[in-house]
C-alpha cells in the first residue's frame, strides 16, 4: 500500500486549507479550515465532508487562522473524537476562535431563519453549534517545537516556527509506507515575511520526498522594507487620512495583525508622530487574543513597547460591548477605527464601512489579502457602490492599502524558503494561492534551475496522488468535483451582483425615455433567450439581491 495523500482544500483557493494523508497504519488530517471567498467557495463549508471524519485517527495544525482551523468544530459535530495536536500558542488562541467562529454561524443561522419565516420555508441550521466547539476544544495535544511526537502509528511529526503568527507552524512529518520505508513530507503551513514585529524568520530542515508550500503572494514582490520604513508609511497613512478631516477605518484580522498594528500606532503615538483623537479596537474576539498575547510576550523580538505599554496605553480603546461599538457611529472625524474582520466579510467592521464609506473625509485602509468574492476586495477593486446589509451604499471615502504589514512572506520569501527546504526528492506541491499565483511562482522555480517542471505540481480541489519515497505513482481527480473550478476566482453571484448596481447606476444617469428604452431593449433580449421577463405584459422589476460578493 502506497501513501495517498488528497486535497480537500486551498487548492486552486487560497482558503480551506485540509490535507488527508492515507497509510498503512490508518489515517490523519493536517489542518480542517473554513473556505472564505464568494458564495459559490463558501458553499463548500455546507456540502457533505468529502471523507468519513470518524475514520480519521488525528488531526496535526499548523495554526490557528480560521482558514486553518475553522471546520474544526464541524467535524466533532459529526461525530469525530480524536486528538488535534498543535503549539500551546495555538491552543490558547482556540479558546476563543472557535467558540467566536460558533457564535458567528449561530448568529448567521438566526439571521437567515428569520428571512425565511417571512417566506414560510423550514429554519436554517448553523454550520456548527456553540456545543460543537466546545467539544473540540477537548481534544487539543500540546507539542513544542523541534521535538518529534508519535501521533499514531506508523507516524511521526516535528513542529518548526513558521513565522506566520503566534504559535504558527511548518509541519515536518514522516510516514511508513506498506514497506516499511518512511515517506518524509513537510507541510508549510503558512510561511511569514522576513521583517515582522514578534517573531524570528521561518525554520526548517531540508531534504524531503514531497514538499507542500503556499504561494498565496506567488509572483508578487513587496517593495523592501524594515520595520522602521514600515511604521513610516502606516504614520503617512495617519496623517493623511487625520488631515482629511474624517475617521480611518482599518479592517483588521484579530489575531496578529491587530496587534501588530497596536504595537505600531502605540510606539508612533508614543514618540509624538502623530495625534488621533482615538485609536479603537472594536472586537470582543481580537480583545480575548491580546490576553494570550500578554501571555506568551517572552517570546515576542524586535518589539519597541513592552507588553504593558502595548495593550494598556491611554489612547487606546478596546471595545467589546455591543452599546459601545455603537457608539462609534457618533464619531465624525479624528479617530482610527480597527474591527474585524480583515476582509470585511463578517463582523462589526461592516457597521463601520456602511457608517463611514458614504463620508468622503474618511478613509478606509486595507492591511491584508482580500480573498476574490470578499466585501473587502470589491472595494479595493475600486468599485463605486456595494452592498452592505441590503442597502447599496455609495464610496465615497479614500481607499488606501498597504501590503506590509501582510502576515504572508512574498515571493522572494516564498522563493527563500522553498530552496531552503530543498531537495524534493518526489515533488513539490504548491498550495493555499491562485492558480495566476501559483503559475508564477513554477515558473521561477523551474527558471531558476531548482526543480524539473514535472516536479512542481499544482493540485486542484480534492485532487488527490499516491506516493513513494521514490516517486508519484499516480495523480488522481475525484469521480465529481464539489464545485466548478471556473466559479471559484469570481462566480455568477459577483458578475449578477455587479451587473444589478451597474444597470442601477446606468438608470439613474438617463432621461426617463432613455430608461424605458433601456430597460425594454433589456426585456427584449431576454425573450430573444427564451426567458419571460415580463409576466402577463407587464415588465418585471429587477431588484438588487445579498450576494457574497458584495455582503460576505
Amino acid at each position: 500500500m502506497t501513501v495517498t495523500l488528497h486535497f480537500h482544500g486551498a487548492a486552486g483557493t487560497v482558503t480551506g486549507s485540509c490535507y488527508r494523508v492515507v497509510h498503512p497504519g490508518g489515517q490523519f488530517l493536517v489542518d480542517c479550515g473554513l473556505f472564505q471567498g464568494n458564495k459559490s467557495v463558501r458553499e463548500l463549508n455546507l456540502k457533505p465532508t468529502p471523507f468519513d471524519p470518524k475514520s480519521i485517527d488525528f488531526l496535526l495544525l499548523t495554526h490557528a487562522h480560521i482558514d486553518h482551523a475553522g471546520l474544526l468544530p464541524k467535524l466533532y459535530g459529526e461525530g469525530w473524537r480524536g486528538p488535534m495536536w498543535m503549539t500551546g500558542p495555538t491552543a490558547g488562541l482556540l479558546e476563543y476562535l472557535l467558540p467566536d467562529g460558533a457564535g458567528i454561524q449561530e448568529s448567521e443561522a438566526e439571521r437567515e431563519t428569520r428571512k425565511r419565516s417571512r417566506r414560510g420555508d423550514e429554519p436554517a441550521k448553523p454550520l456548527y453549534t456553540m456545543a460543537d466547539a466546545e467539544e473540540a476544544l477537548k481534544h487539543r495535544e500540546i507539542c513544542d517545537y523541534d521535538q518529534w511526537v508519535e501521533p499514531g502509528p506508523g507516524v511521526r511529526a516535528r513542529y518548526w516556527n513558521a513565522g506566520h503568527i503566534i504559535g504558527s507552524a511548518s509541519v515536518e512529518v514522516e510516514v511508513k509506507d506498506s514497506d516499511g520505508k518512511p515517506v518524509r513530507l513537510m507541510f508549510s503551513g503558512d510561511i511569514g515575511p522576513d521583517e515582522k514585529v514578534f517573531y524570528t524568520e521561518p525554520e526548517g530542515p531540508s531534504g524531503f520526498d514531497y514538499i507542500l508550500c503556499e504561494s498565496t503572494y506567488g509572483g508578487r514582490d513587496r517593495v523592501g522594507y524594515t520595520l522602521e520604513e514600515r511604521r513610516e508609511t502606516l504614520k503617512a497613512e495617519i496623517q493623511d487620512a487625520l488631515k482629511r478631516g474624517g475617521n480611518l477605518i482599518i479592517p483588521t484580522f484579530a489575531v496578529e495583525r491587530s496587534q501588530e498594528l497596536l504595537h505600531d500606532i502605540g510606539t508612533l503615538i508614543k514618540m509624538g508622530e502623530i495625534d488621533p483623537q482615538l485609536v479603537a479596537l472594536d472586537s470582543p474576539l481580537a480583545s480575548k487574543v491580546t490576553g494570550v498575547y500578554r501571555k506568551y510576550a517572552k517570546m515576542f523580538e524586535d518589539t519597541e513597547l513592552s507588553a504593558d505599554e502595548l495593550f494598556n496605553d491611554k489612547r487606546f480603546r478596546i471595545i467589546e460591548a455591543v452599546e459601545d461599538s455603537k457608539g462609534l457611529n457618533a464619531i465624525k472625524g479624528g479617530a482610527i477605527i480597527m474591527s474585524a474582520s480583515g476582509m470585511a466579510d463578517a463582523g462589526r467592521i461592516k457597521h463601520h464601512l456602511r457608517n463611514n464609506l458614504i463620508r468622503a473625509n474618511a478613509t478606509v485602509l486595507f492591511v491584508g489579502y482580500q480573498a476574490p468574492g470578499t466585501l473587502g476586495q470589491i472595494i479595493l477593486s475600486g468599485a463605486r457602490e456595494v452592498r452592505i446589509h441590503g442597502s447599496v451604499i455609495p464610496v465615497r471615502a479614500t481607499i488606501r492599502s498597504m501590503g506590509n504589514y501582510s502576515a504572508h512572506a512574498d515571493h522572494s520569501e516564498l522563493m527563500d524558503w522553498i530552496q531552503s527546504r530543498l531537495p524534493a526528492h518526489g515533488a513539490l506541491f504548491l498550495t493555499h494561492g491562485e492558480d495566476e499565483e501559483r503559475n508564477a511562482l513554477r515558473d521561477a522555480l523551474i527558471a531558476a534551475g531548482k526543480l524539473g517542471g514535472d516536479q512542481v505540481v499544482l493540485p486542484q480541489l480534492d485532487d488527490f496522488f499516491e506516493l513513494t519515497a521514490a516517486g508519484i505513482r499516480a495523480a488522481r481527480a475525484p469521480a465529481e468535483r464539489r464545485v466548478d473550478l471556473k466559479q471559484m476566482p469570481s462566480d455568477w453571484h459577483n458578475a449578477f451582483s455587479d451587473f444589478t448596481i451597474r444597470l442601477s447606476q446606468r438608470l439613474h444617469a438617463l432621461p426617463d425615455a432613455d430608461k424605458l428604452a433601456l430597460m425594454q431593449a433589456l426585456q427584449a433580449e431576454l425573450s430573444a433567450q427564451g426567458a419571460d421577463p415580463s409576466p402577463k405584459g407587464r415588465p418585471t422589476p429587477i431588484t438588487p439581491v445579498e450576494t457574497a460578493g458584495h455582503d460576505a
